[in-house]
């Protein structure tokens, strides 16, 4: 399954990539800092949004986005490992 996370932090990054990996998700990550994501998704099934890490923008460009192609959107207030763990083991 390909999956969509937007926002969390920088230097976490390689970390959301490896606990993706081990749910069996291939993971695609913006961190609210892209110009346009609508593009970029590509075949996503799921959306993630850490919101407390997130321009509004983006998060309202991302629920647009899923609202148009019925993508499911899981939004978390926190953007910690054990956060995307949790929703991933919880959504697969």
């Amino acid at each position: 399954m390909c999956a969509t996370l937007i926002g969390g932090m920088d230097r976490l990054k390689s970390n959301y990539l490896q606990t993706a990996k081990q749910a069996g998700v291939q993971l695609k990550i913006f961190t609210g800092k892209e110009n346009s994501i609508a593009n970029q998704l590509g075949e996503s099934k799921m959306i993630i949004i850490f919101t407390n890490k997130v321009s509004h923008q983006a998060k309202n460009e991302a629920m647009a986005i899923a609202k148009s192609r019925n993508i499911p959107v899981h939004m978390l207030h926190s953007c910690g490992i054990s956060t995307l763990r949790k929703c991933l083991r919880e959504t697969a």
